[in-house]
């Protein structure tokens, strides 16, 4: 067969091809002559997945019972940073649930995210919070009580890398805030005994999934900076973690947002905007409080108080200046965490 009859062939063939994958397609969306289910697609930090299982098949049910619509809903889970770029990289995600509202920021800097996306969802559009804790060893051998134990010599601290992680730097600010919040100290004091604990730390793990494998997995270390619903989550699945609430420790506050590039391209708005606002009702807080993270619905939180004691001194980023002047302070390059880097 010469060169031209082969060409013509496979040029029927992919043309076969293309029709046959159309019709495979379509008959995955159509069934029995129904339109394709809408489609959206959830990106979302590592911790929440456990959470999310159970609240989108809620939302589900829930939407097609009012609408009579079937809905599809896709989910990304990963480490917070690495979902915030690949956001920005081009993954198509309708709404974004992530660690800090930094990373959400910086969708809003790219232009995914128009402003005022804080004041689209109920709470000031965070959704869950939790809060920095230290888990130790069996039997808490070491006698940690607070935050200033982390700084005595001989300890060894497992905590993720700032840097990398955007979790992690919820755990340096935890240190930074016990120190002028809490305690009323200078930044020198800080800076001080921040690089105390910093020089306990035998590695930094890039994020805060691997640090916990480090700790548990490996065995290293006499104490983990951790959130409080890793903790909570592992008591859920029969495991129980040693672990101390400090009295004065950091609110973690989770975002959700629409992405609103994506969903006024697709025309995915109003679902979206179900989607978060759902979220917010006590079916969904509850399931977030079972899962391991303080609910921000009223009669949730008091139905979990017993699962969430209140902490004496709770303190949030704002009191520490708000993201931006936060991440230019400790986090870029040549910034506070460089510098404590360069003296371990």
């Amino acid at each position: 067969m010469d060169l031209g009859a082969v060409v013509k062939q496979s040029r029927q063939w992919l043309l076969l091809s293309g029709i046959v994958l159309i019709t495979l397609i379509w008959g995955v969306g159509c069934v029995a002559g129904q339109p394709r289910p809408t489609e959206l697609t959830l990106v979302s930090h590592a911790v929440t997945r456990a959470a999310y299982r159970r609240i989108i098949p809620l939302f589900v049910a829930d939407w097609q019972a009012k609408t009579g619509e079937k809905v599809r809903i896709y989910s990304s889970y990963g480490g917070s940073g690495s979902q915030t770029r690949a956001v920005i990289d081009g993954l198509e995600a309708d709404i974004v649930a992530l660690a800090l509202a930094l990373d959400t920021q910086r969708l809003e800097q790219a232009g995914l995210i128009q402003p005022g996306w804080e004041q689209e969802a109920p709470n000031s559009s965070i959704v869950t919070h939790s809060v920095a804790v230290i888990v130790t060893r069996e039997g808490n051998p070491k006698g940690i009580r607070d935050w200033e134990d982390l700084s005595q010599p001989g300890l060894t601290v497992v905590t993720a890398n700032p840097k990398t992680s955007g979790g992690a730097r919820w755990n340096f600010l935890a240190l930074w805030g016990y120190k002028t919040l809490a305690q009323g100290q200078d930044e020198d004091t800080a800076l001080a005994f921040t690089t105390q604990v910093y020089q306990n730390v035998g590695v930094l793990p890039r994020d805060a999934r691997e640090a916990t494998d480090v700790f548990f997995q490996k065995g290293q270390g006499d104490a983990l900076i951790t959130y409080e619903n890793e903790v909570q989550l592992a008591k859920n699945q029969g495991q129980t973690l040693p672990y101390i609430l400090p009295e004065s420790t950091i609110s973690i506050d989770n975002p959700v947002a629409i992405v609103d590039a994506v969903v006024d391209r697709k025309g995915t708005r109003a679902l979206a905007e179900a989607f978060v606002q759902f979220l917010f009702t006590p079916a969904a807080q509850r399931i977030f409080a079972e899962a391991g993270f303080r609910p921000v619905h009223p009669d949730v939180m008091q139905a979990f108080a017993h699962q969430y004691p209140p902490v004496p001194h709770l303190f949030t980023v704002d009191e520490l200046g708000g993201w931006t002047t936060v991440q230019e302070k400790f986090f870029e390059d040549g910034a506070i965490f460089d510098k404590i880097q360069a003296q371990l």
